[in-house]
C-alpha cells in the first residue's frame, strides 16, 4: 500500500505540473508602457490547487515547474525561469502548508482552503513585486533610481492583484469539488502521505 501511495502521488504531481503548464497558456498578454507586457492568467488556480491537493512540498513541485515550463517554452519569459519555479512554486507551498499544517482536519472544507488560497495569493503578490523591482526593473531594464523602479512595479499591480482574487475565489470551489470527488471515490488516503 505504502508503494501504491507514492506512485499515486507522484503521478498527480505530474499531472498538476501538466495541469500548471497548460494553465500559462490561458492568459491575456496586455502591453505596458514601462516594464514591457503584464499578463491576467488563470494559472495561477492551478498553482494554488496543486498545494491544495498535494501539500507543501510536491505543491511547490508542481506549480514551478509547471510554471517554469512554460517559461522555458516562451522566448518572452524564458530568462525568468529559475525565479518562476521559486516564485509559483511558492504559491503551492503556501497553500499547502497553511492547508496541512492549520486546518489538517477540515482539509476538504470551503474556508479552510479559501484561507490557503488567500495565504498563498499575498506571499506570491509580494515576492513576484520584490522581484519585479530587483531583478526586472534594476538587473534587465538597467533602471537605477529608485522612482523608476517603483513606477515599474506599480505597473505590474493590477494584473497580480487580479490573478490572485481569480484565484481566492475558484481555487477553493475547485479543491472543495475535487476533495469531496476523492473522499466518495476512496482516492483521498491515496494522496496523504
Amino acid at each position: 500500500m505504502r508503494n501504491e501511495k507514492k506512485i499515486t502521488r507522484l503521478c498527480v504531481c505530474a499531472l498538476m505540473t501538466a495541469v500548471v503548464f497548460l494553465g500559462n497558456y490561458l492568459r491575456v498578454t496586455i502591453p505596458i508602457s514601462l516594464g514591457g507586457v503584464t499578463s491576467f492568467t488563470l494559472a495561477n488556480i492551478f498553482c494554488a490547487l496543486s498545494g491544495i491537493l498535494l501539500g507543501p512540498a510536491l505543491g511547490f513541485v508542481s506549480a514551478g515547474l509547471g510554471s517554469a515550463l512554460y517559461d522555458m517554452t516562451n522566448p518572452a519569459y524564458v530568462m525568468d525561469a529559475p525565479f518562476t519555479f521559486f516564485t509559483k512554486g511558492m504559491y503551492g507551498l503556501v497553500a499547502g502548508l497553511v492547508l496541512y499544517l492549520v486546518f489538517r482536519s477540515a482539509r476538504d472544507r470551503y474556508v479552510p482552503q479559501l484561507a490557503a488560497t488567500s495565504c498563498a495569493a499575498v506571499a506570491y503578490g509580494v515576492v513576484y513585486l520584490i522581484k519585479n523591482y530587483f531583478y526586472n526593473a534594476m538587473v534587465l531594464s538597467k533602471l537605477t533610481e529608485p522612482v523608476q523602479c517603483w513606477a515599474y512595479v506599480a505597473a505590474k499591480v493590477p494584473a497580480t492583484l487580479v490573478n490572485g482574487a481569480i484565484a481566492i475565489v475558484f481555487t477553493p470551489i475547485l479543491g472543495v469539488a475535487i476533495a469531496r470527488a476523492l473522499h466518495k471515490n476512496n482516492l483521498d488516503r491515496l494522496l496523504e502521505k
